[in-house]
């Protein structure tokens, strides 16, 4: 293929590499995890660079003997032995002149005209185990974009636990592509040399590399020209058929595509368990919703079937003396009081006996209602303490998925978790304050004083229903009484009996209406009161949920765009490279 075509697809397939780490990097900055937006960018800024190797392993290990033999530049290009508190990353790249470039304290560019240096950059790292936290820190921004991972063990001991922690980071984060050497061969004799090449196999074996590729070397042997023994052969033959040799672009936007694969999957696997918190949150609140609206309608129903009740027994009440009434009113009835009021000198008993029969009404009355008033009150109150006591046991049960320590999703799950506690904290202090359920507006004609003070909070509500439905009743009942006395007092025998009795009839009816609509009102509205109440204590929740589903939606949207573009170039890519 034509240099100047392979150049020109090479180019366009880049172009749209760097279109999906653009939306990457646009997603990271939404998620506001700087670190993951860091790396994501440091990616992109280096998609046009050379293949790139990486050298880590432990402080004396050998890395910069390795880099200085492996480069063959008959000069020391990397410091041999450096003070790991004061040594820097070194990138090493291809420049027409000798040049040395300092990018910051931890961080320097060293230019060099050695002519693999044009397909390949190298970056040589500090120790693993080195003292300086920037030195961990700016290697760890260089692992995400490189291509090739060179980790170089000292020979005589392979096994430091501070290389294979580095290691784990390495390939279980990045799924780079990893290669090991042993340095210093020179020092071991063959045998143990042979053994411990075993046993960083089983190592990385161990740790998920299939065909784990190992190589001994000697860099004082190679530099010093004894390169039949120094074991540097295999490590170029392995550069020159995997890298060099005009595949290394192309491998180049291989392992860009890869490096971007496994962000985007970390962010996607981050996002899946935000989602799944996401759920959980609106099962939690729908819960929660479905428990305030069942309990609200069990409450009202117990405020009916206490309207029933009373009304059942007013009832029997009121028609025994609306049948009293009626034969008090008959015309032997009436001459045997008016007789025995002229042997006694009075006018007439019939005035008396209508008292006495508006007492006895009254006193039935209180009788019949108030055990039912009491056994409904109990049932009411404890409904609508049941409420409250639910959602609250909700609120400590809610389910957490999302943990503040997620590695991208962190400061999402903080804030979750700090408006969760926070509701779990008020809604126990709102459960406290008697305030909440005292329901001022209902005690403007009634005996109750809205600025009692019980320190009991929802124990309160047993004192409320009691008193707003004992007052609601016993008023009426009380006006009943008074309009029933007041229609007898201006009766006279002369007044005929049906006219009497359909003026208490009308009377009783006014009573049992005003009892109806009074009680249902009062506690319906007290019930509607608390139960918003209640919901109020989620707003901060309900808004956290609902900004979560607007960004949900659109990393959904816009993951889904990048998945599809993935897919495209990663097919591209695996049609063009037959031509190569």
């Amino acid at each position: 293929m034509n240099n100047t075509i392979l150049d020109d697809r090479l180019q366009a397939y880049r172009f749209k590499i760097n279109e999906i780490v653009k939306q990457l990097h646009l997603i990271t900055i939404d998620i506001g995890n700087q670190e993951l937006s860091n790396t994501v960018n440091d990616l992109r800024d280096r998609i046009n660079d050379p293949f790139m190797f990486v050298i880590c392993g432990e402080v004396k290990a050998g890395k910069s003997s390795f880099i200085n033999a492996l480069l063959n530049a008959k000069k020391e290009v990397c410091k041999v032995a450096p003070d790991p508190c004061t040594d820097s990353i070194q990138q090493i790249m291809y420049g027409n002149e000798e040049n040395t470039i300092v990018i910051n304290d931890h961080l320097k560019k060293i230019l060099l005209p050695i002519p693999i240096l044009k397909d390949i950059a190298i970056v040589d790292t500090p120790g693993t185990n080195t003292i300086s936290d920037h030195h961990q820190e700016v290697t760890e921004r260089f692992v995400p974009g490189s291509d090739l991972i060179i980790f170089v063990f000292e020979a005589k001991n392979p096994y430091r636990q501070s290389a294979w922690d580095f290691f784990d980071f390495i390939h279980s984060d990045w799924r780079k592509k990893v290669i090991f050497v042993l340095q210093q061969a020179d020092l071991m004799n063959d045998d143990d040399l042979t053994i411990n090449i075993e046993g960083v196999r089983k190592y990385a074996v161990k740790k998920g590399i299939t065909e784990p590729q190992i190589f001994a070397v000697s860099a004082k042997f190679e530099l010093e020209g004894n390169l039949q023994n120094s074991g540097f052969l295999p490590v170029r033959q392995y550069i020159q058929e995997n890298i060099t040799g005009g595949q290394a672009p192309f491998l180049k936007l291989i392992n860009n595509l890869e490096t971007f694969k496994g962000v985007s999957n970390r962010i996607q696997e981050g996002l899946d368990v935000r989602i799944a918190q996401f759920k959980e949150d609106v099962n939690f609140r729908t819960d929660v919703t479905e428990t305030l609206n069942d309990q609200h309608q069990r409450s009202n129903n117990q405020v009916n079937l206490l309207v029933e009740n009373l009304l059942g027994g007013y009832d029997r009440v009121t028609r025994s003396y609306e049948e009293r009434l009626s034969n008090g009113l008959g015309f032997f009835s009436i001459a045997k009081r008016t007789i025995t009021g002229l042997f006694k000198r009075k006018k007439s008993k019939t005035e008396d006996w209508f008292l006495d029969l508006t007492k006895s009404l009254e006193t039935d009355l209180t009788n019949e209602l108030r055990p039912k008033l009491d056994s409904g009150v109990h049932d009411i109150a404890e409904s609508i303490q049941q409420m409250a006591k639910l959602i609250d046991l909700k609120i400590k049960n809610s389910k957490t998925i999302l943990k503040e320590n997620h590695e991208i999703f962190g400061d999402i799950a903080d804030k979750r978790s700090t408006i969760l506690r926070d509701l779990q904290r008020e809604f126990e202090d709102f459960l406290k304050r008697d305030e909440n359920f005292l329901g001022t507006q209902m005690f403007e004609n009634s005996s109750i004083s809205p600025n009692v003070v019980t320190g009991s909070g929802i124990a309160l509500i047993g004192m409320v229903v009691a008193t707003v439905a004992q007052g609601a009743v016993f008023d009426i009942t009380g006006g009943i009484i008074t309009a029933v006395g007041m229609v007898f007092a201006g009766i006279t025998a002369s007044v005929k009996r049906k006219q009497i009795i359909e003026s208490y009839n009308t009377e009783i009816k006014k009573g049992r209406d005003k009892i109806e609509n009074e009680i249902v009102n009062k506690l319906s509205s007290y019930i509607n009161n608390i139960k918003q109440k209640i919901d109020d204590n989620f707003d901060d929740f309900d808004a956290m949920v609902s900004l979560e589903k607007k960004q949900i939606d659109k990393f959904e949207l816009t993951f889904k765009d990048i998945q599809t573009n993935m897919n495209d170039v990663e097919k591209d890519l695996s049609d063009f490279k037959p031509a190569l």
